[in-house]
């Protein structure tokens, strides 16, 4: 894939056109006092996992509408009971779900107690799930996939119960004995990117204790722009449901802008080390660094860098950014 997008020193000081919603933060406000309403009902029920090193939980939370998620969370399994751990929270790429017992698990390798969140009515690729979504919302007038269920309506969007669900994880995740709830790392590559960032934002001010982030080729960011440049992936969802709903354009859009990591990412104030592809044309990098240089605008000094990967697509850095992340918490003191 050769290179599609605006080059690297432009990209640097690239800025998204999107406005952000005059009542953007009353609905989140909202959406998020809603949820909250709810008891979080977190369950974790030791399992199985044929491993000698590490200790998995099945875990039940109660996300959006109090619907039931899943996940699984690891613990080292030689760890000092007295001494909580700090916890990475990891958000999954689109149609994975929190796949087998023992298939993630090597942030706990590393030494954290790991959250992995399902994604409600994903895990239909490669990487299995078990969390239904029990909203169709608007599923008759949505192209095949997911970024177009219930996009007439911003109360109704799909992304809006997703963001919820991961909110209401970190809490999930917080309150296990084992866990240092003041040393939370929100990590994730593709749409599990765009969940973190969103998730950075929306705890500013309602949820302490995010302490990093770790966007990788993070998706769901500039969305109006990434749906006019993106060939592959699920942009071209929207512009195939546009294609033949041409009367919704400005609906589509205008409801899609209340969950883009733009916004979203403005108001984060953890430190955040992003990654970015060149070549990638499912995260254009344009929309990366849209987000990653919106990103704490509206705290102010906020700590971030970006690693950029000049001749990958969308698999991104893979092993060599989780190097430098494991490097980078190091630094940042939660190891």
């Amino acid at each position: 894939m050769p290179l599609f997008d605006i080059d690297l020193p432009q990209l640097r000081d690239y800025q998204s056109a999107a406005q952000i919603p005059p009542d953007f933060t009353g609905f989140w406000e909202s959406t998020l006092a809603q949820a909250r309403e709810l008891p979080l009902a977190a369950v974790y029920e030791s399992t199985e996992n044929y491993l000698t090193l590490i200790d998995t939980f099945d875990v039940t939370f109660n996300g959006y509408g109090g619907d039931p998620i899943k996940g699984w969370f690891h613990l080292p399994a030689h760890r000092d009971t007295d001494s909580p751990l700090p916890v990475v929270v990891q958000y999954i790429g689109y149609s994975g779900g929190r796949g087998l017992v023992n298939q993630n698990t090597r942030w706990a390798q590393a030494g954290y107690a790991h959250f992995v969140m399902d994604t409600r009515g994903q895990g239909y690729g490669s990487v299995v799930g078990e969390t239904p979504d029990p909203h169709p919302s608007a599923a008759q007038v949505a192209y095949a996939g997911l970024m177009t269920r219930g996009v007439d309506n911003r109360e109704d969007y799909y992304y809006r119960r997703v963001f919820v669900d991961a909110f209401r994880a970190v809490e999930a995740a917080q309150s296990h004995p084992f866990v240092d709830s003041s040393r939370v790392v929100l990590t994730g590559s593709s749409q599990g990117g765009g969940m973190a960032i969103a998730v950075a934002g929306l705890a500013t001010g309602r949820l302490d204790g995010i302490a990093a982030v770790l966007p990788d080729v993070p998706f769901l960011q500039d969305i109006a722009h990434g749906v006019d440049i993106a060939p592959r992936g699920p942009y071209p969802e929207v512009a195939t449901f546009l294609a033949r709903h041409r009367e919704k354009h400005e609906t589509v859009l205008s409801v899609l802008n209340y969950f883009d990591g733009v916004h979203l990412g403005r108001a984060a104030s953890a430190p955040a080390l992003y990654s970015v592809a060149q070549m990638d044309n499912i995260s254009p990098p344009s929309t990366v660094f849209a987000s990653y240089n919106a990103y704490g605008s509206d705290v102010g000094d906020v700590t971030k860098n970006i690693e950029v990967y000049r001749f990958n697509n969308h698999e991104g850095g893979q092993e060599h950014q989780w190097i430098r992340q494991l490097q980078y918490l190091r630094k940042l003191g939660i190891s």
